[in-house]
């Protein structure tokens, strides 16, 4: 029978195994899984090393991610379906339809921001202000067909005069002294 002799002789894992499997003596065969357990401890010194087989461990619990970021949107997806089936809309919510109002109010919400900030940037502003929301959805033709029926606070109103009423242009004539002579 083999007997481990030294320390240096079991230092890598295959070598370990090796010696494990053959038939030596109890107290070698203890001193060499004691030599695997110190190696295995040594290398598992700041990483969680998941022993194959089953047990206690079970599955490994996944971070938690939102609808919202499954989605890809930035809208609560969550609080939209909670809205959805508090506000007793149907008595059944999908739950698809939370992810696809999210993503339409999204979309319009984007849509007026970026057109108020165009008209923010024409005024020479940096701050968007009710006026160039109003400015924004009335200029546009869909958003101002869409928010025809409502009125934004202190949003003021679209510039416009009637043609009737700015000043006639005058034709200037051929000559500089020819006058008219009809009186």
């Amino acid at each position: 029978q083999k007997h481990c002799t030294e320390r240096n002789d079991i230092s890598d894992p295959s070598s370990l195994m090796k010696l494990a499997n053959q038939s030596i003596t109890a107290r070698a065969c203890m001193s060499v899984y004691y030599e695997m357990f110190i190696m295995i401890c040594s290398a598992a010194k700041n990483k969680i090393v998941k022993m194959s087989g089953r047990g206690k461990g079970g599955k490994s619990k996944t971070k938690a991610k939102s609808r919202s970021s499954r989605a890809g949107l930035q809208f609560p997806v969550g609080r939209i379906h909670r809205f959805l089936r508090k506000g007793h809309y149907a008595s059944r919510v999908g739950s698809g339809a939370p992810v696809y109002l999210a993503a339409v109010l999204e979309y319009l919400s984007a849509e007026i921001l970026e057109l108020a900030g165009n008209a923010a940037r024409d005024n020479k502003k940096r701050r968007i202000v009710p006026r160039h929301l109003q400015l924004a959805v009335r200029n546009d033709e869909e958003l101002n067909k869409l928010l025809s029926g409502v009125t934004i606070a202190a949003g003021g109103v679209l510039p416009n005069i009637n043609a009737l009423l700015l000043p006639k242009k005058t034709k200037e004539a051929k000559g500089k002294n020819s006058q008219s002579q009809e009186y």
